[in-house]
């Protein structure tokens, strides 16, 4: 009998064995829900991403520049405080293997020397060969993993002349939970490296 009630326990505690969980942004627009793997390669960009967003800093803003064929620009727009800053500054994270393909998410910035990210404005490449002419200029620190087609319909809005939407395209930027399980069916390319 005390051999079956260990074996009882035994179970008990591996099925309350907690899943890994994982932390991937998620950005909720007006057309549908984006979701995005943060990269380990970009430490500083991701704690960045991670704490402006639970901070609630883009609650106000939108995607503000969207061109067809290049990117899906969001966060603050091309301001003093961006890119003058140093709060929102930030040491740029070039890696070989984090390019600028289809879906990556980058930090934007302005053309100073040092190559310093605005942290609080970040992009995603909608080009489908890529914009390999930005690598190494740009900090790239994630990868859309659930969404492209919503990002397709942010950029395929009308704009005006300055390719800003006609329509705010407003943005709710937070930090969510994934399984292991969970992620694995959206972005079985992440957990290879675990």
């Amino acid at each position: 009998m005390k051999k079956i009630i260990y074996l009882f326990i035994a179970l008990g505690m591996f099925s309350c064995k907690s899943e890994k969980t994982y932390d991937v942004g998620q950005i909720i627009t007006p057309k549908g829900e984006i979701l995005i793997w943060l990269h380990d390669e970009t430490p500083n960009h991701k704690s960045s991403f991670k704490q402006l967003a639970n901070d609630g800093y883009w609650e106000n803003y939108t995607f503000n520049r969207v061109i067809p064929n290049f990117v899906a620009q969001g966060g603050c727009p091309d301001t003093p405080e961006g890119f003058t800053d140093p709060e929102y500054l930030l040491e740029p994270e070039f890696n070989d293997k984090l390019i600028h393909e289809y879906g990556a998410v980058g930090a934007g910035r302005d053309d100073n020397p040092k190559k310093l990210s605005a942290r609080c404005q970040f992009y995603i490449v909608h080009n489908k060969e890529g914009l390999s002419r930005l690598d190494g200029d740009y900090t790239i620190f994630g990868k859309v993993i659930k969404g492209m087609d919503i990002v397709d319909a942010i950029i395929n809005v009308e704009r005006d002349s300055t390719n800003t939407p006609i329509t705010d395209i407003k943005i709710d930027v937070n930090v969510i939970k994934m399984k292991a399980s969970e992620l694995e069916k959206v972005y079985p390319k992440s957990l290879q490296a675990e």
